[in-house]
């Protein structure tokens, strides 16, 4: 099996890229003009390309080795895939042996191992599924009925008597059967906790989080979990319903859950968030003394600003990109992913068990039926997105196009799929959702105060400048604005300004939250429906194989804010971080603002 190279070979490939000798190495197609200066040098396919940086510049310099390094490491590994029991078979040398580039492959299941719920890996869990000898590549099946997937609080009787009944059997299967409750949990515990190796790269394990994945893998993952469910009372229409946490007539976690004679409760969930109680869409680990009206009008900011003004595009909404190779650090989550879906499988999850089990850690979230109900509004919110306009469109990258799951379907059949296939539910997956109200749409953060009277309450002498930082208490720091003008509209569309919050560290089997505010009263922070409030950082506690703590990123849109917040013409923005969550340290390596396209 191809492995990753070495540190020393990592470096002599590294010395190479900032030379005119590694202009040699390149494929006709892609020609290379190298000055005095240093190049970023990004390698897609059969194309190159490099942006001149300050050899002065020792960030940037730090940059450029790593990311050489990721690019050179997938040169030495040549596309050699080892499959599944050998099934897959050693694919014959790529054509293009310059692809440095390439999508995520399905996860050889005989490699599997099990995941650390707990740091240093005293406690671990098996989440191994089934292996199986046959894989068949999914192919959308045209012939199937068109399922709608309703609201979960506005089922009725009939349609409730079937998803009980659907449940019920899943249940009763035996448990290595892969159809069955404990084997679909155990699919998400292999894919979210670090189970898997990376085919080719057996030190990297695969996540579907924190990247493009998230959106792709859950969908299918709910696809084949539903079509399960069908099977088992032969009914081809049945579909899962969705919980409508993004509408206030659905806040609350939908009654159909909550009987405890039901196939549908689950005892693993916090007794002090049942029903009527209105779920937190920016939860931090302890409840807020707020209004009904005021948890109303901050959750549906908080839809706003993840839906509209902070994902205007694919960047933004899907989240980094991931490739074969890339470790499972310096990436950062799409929004929806990081707020409102994190807070909420803390804000379920049982707080008096060890590890908040079921909803509050991926490792036992599929215990949960609530947890399907959840993500189909996750599913329903990339719907959604891609109806909005402007650049909210799926990413036409190959590289995620052709990033390959796992999953077993209502045969107990081992199916191969790609990222491709879930594109468009209606025609290749046959189900769509039933319509709901969208208040959010017309709930725009508003500032509380001006800027003038803002930046005045923060003495020099209470800012933060060195990083890296641990976070653990409110911290607030200036970060200067590269283009610090007001643009045009048309600008403003071409390219979005980005607060980045970089190489935020901590224990990734531990949850974490904080908040983020700019410009904001350093003594009074401004409630959550305000501009000043930015977003927030959420991490769900979740398995891993790796001693190394979690590194990874937070990407926040800024461009409606500081518009609201008159700050157009600043040269920098006073930026404040207020933990919430965490019972091990929360390292900061450093901020800084540039803009997208």
């Amino acid at each position: 099996m191809a492995t990753a190279p070495s540190p020393t070979t990592m470096g002599t490939y590294s010395s190479l890229i900032s030379t005119n000798s590694f202009s040699t190495f390149l494929p006709n197609k892609s020609q290379l003009s190298l000055s005095r200066k240093s190049k970023h040098c990004v390698a897609r396919r059969s194309s190159i390309s490099c942006k001149a940086t300050n050899n002065n510049n020792s960030n940037n310099q730090n940059e450029q080795q790593e990311e050489s390094s990721r690019l050179l490491g997938k040169f030495d590994r040549r596309n050699i895939l080892i499959g599944l029991s050998g099934l897959y078979g050693a694919t014959a040398l790529d054509p293009k042996p310059f692809a440095f580039a390439d999508p995520i492959a399905p996860p050889d299941l005989s490699t599997c191992k099990p995941a650390e719920i707990t740091p240093g890996g005293s406690e671990t869990v098996p989440c191994c599924p089934p292996v199986m000898t046959k894989i068949k590549t999914f192919k959308p099946d045209l012939s199937i009925p068109l399922r709608t997937r309703p609201a979960a609080h506005q089922v009725t009787d009939e349609y409730l008597a079937k998803f009980k009944k659907a449940q019920a059997a899943m249940r009763a299967l035996p448990d290595d059967d892969p159809r069955s409750m404990v084997q679909q949990a155990k699919v998400h515990c292999a894919y979210c906790n670090g189970a898997y190796p990376q085919v080719g790269f057996t030190d990297n394990d695969i996540q579907v989080h924190f990247s493009w994945l998230f959106f792709p893998f859950h969908r299918m993952y709910l696809y084949f979990y539903e079509r399960i469910l069908g099977k088992l009372i032969d009914d081809p229409t049945f579909a899962l319903p969705y919980w409508n946490w993004d509408s206030p007539v659905g806040f609350p976690i939908p009654d159909i859950y909550t009987d405890p004679s039901s196939p549908l409760y689950d005892k693993y969930r916090n007794a002090d968030h049942q029903p009527p109680v209105l779920v937190d869409l920016s939860y931090g680990g302890t409840n807020d003394d707020v209004d009904e009206q005021t948890r109303i009008d901050e959750n549906l900011a908080i839809m706003y600003r993840q839906m509209v003004s902070g994902a205007k595009n694919p960047d933004l909404f899907f989240g980094h990109a991931y490739r074969a190779g890339d470790l499972n650090t310096q990436k950062y989550p799409g929004t929806i992913e990081n707020m409102p879906h994190n807070n909420i499988h803390i804000w379920v999850g049982d707080p008096t068990q060890t590890h908040h089990e079921d909803m509050g850690n991926f490792y036992s979230a599929g215990r949960d039926p609530l947890f399907y109900a959840h993500h189909c509004n996750v599913d329903r919110m990339w719907n959604i997105w891609k109806t909005l306009g402007g650049k909210r469109k799926d990413i036409t990258d190959t590289d995620w196009l052709d990033a390959e799951f796992l999953f077993y379907d209502e045969n107990a059949e081992l199916v191969n799929c790609k990222v491709r296939d879930s594109l468009e539910p209606e025609k290749q997956l046959r189900y769509n959702y039933e319509p709901a109200p969208l208040p959010w749409l017309f709930t725009k953060p508003t500032a509380r105060k001006t800027k003038n009277k803002t930046k005045a309450k923060v003495a020099a002498t209470q800012l933060t400048s060195k990083f890296p930082a641990t976070l653990d208490s409110k911290t607030t720091v200036e970060v200067a604005r590269p283009k610090p003008r007001k643009r045009s509209k048309k600008e403003k569309v071409d390219e979005e300004e980005l607060l980045i919050i970089k190489d935020i560290e901590f224990e990734g089997t531990e949850a974490v939250k904080f908040d983020v505010f700019i410009n904001d009263d350093a003594e009074s922070l401004s409630r959550r429906d305000k501009s000043e409030f930015a977003g927030s950082f959420v991490h769900v506690p979740q398995g891993k194989t790796k001693k190394a703590k979690t590194k990874t990123n937070l990407k926040l849109g800024i461009t409606d804010l500081l518009e609201d917040l008159g700050a157009e013409d600043d040269s920098s923005v006073l930026v404040t971080l207020v933990p919430r969550i965490s019972n091990s340290p929360i390292t900061i390596g450093g901020f800084k603002i540039e803009y997208s396209s």
